[in-house]
Parts: C-alpha cells; structure tokens; sequence
C-alpha cells in the first residue's frame, strides 16, 4: 500500500513530500525572480503565517511554496520522511 507523506514546513502547514524538488534559501536573485513569477503564474504559496520567508520549496508541478522554517530544517525532515518510506 502506497502511502502519502507529508513534509511539515511549519505552522500546521504541509506538503507532499514526494513532490518536493528542490528546497532552497531566498537570498539569491535567481530565487527572488523564481518567488516574482511564480507569483505572476499564481503558482506562489505562502506558508510563512507573516513570519520572514526563510526557505523556498520547489515541488514538480512549479509551485513555489514559503516557509518560516529553515531550509536545513526542512531538508533534515523531508531526509527523516524518506528513510521512513525505505524502511517498509
């Protein structure tokens, strides 16, 4: 039985974790004009409940999601959801 995991990105907010690609911090311009046209595209989503954007997750369907949480953080979680997926 497949099931879904979830990936906690902070405040009660999840995501699929099967559908992250890349998790990334905001500091660059390349990832600052990525969060501009996503939000053009109405692909942005803000999980950051008015907290400072501290990682920008990239799912495969090109939504950009912000989280408070940062990207180590995020990134040691969604590594704790795959070896749990492994282990069945």
């Amino acid at each position: 039985m497949n099931e879904i995991r979830l990936l906690n990105i902070g405040f009660g907010n999840v995501v699929v974790a099967a559908r992250v690609v890349a998790i990334v911090t905001p500091s660059s311009a390349p990832i600052k004009r990525m969060k501009e046209s996503a939000k053009a595209d109405g692909k942005l989503v803000d999980a950051t409940q008015g907290r400072r954007t501290r990682s920008i997750i990239i799912t495969d369907s090109n939504h950009v999601i912000l989280s408070a949480v940062q990207a180590e953080t995020v990134a040691q979680r969604l590594a704790g959801a795959s070896k749990e997926q492994t282990k069945e």
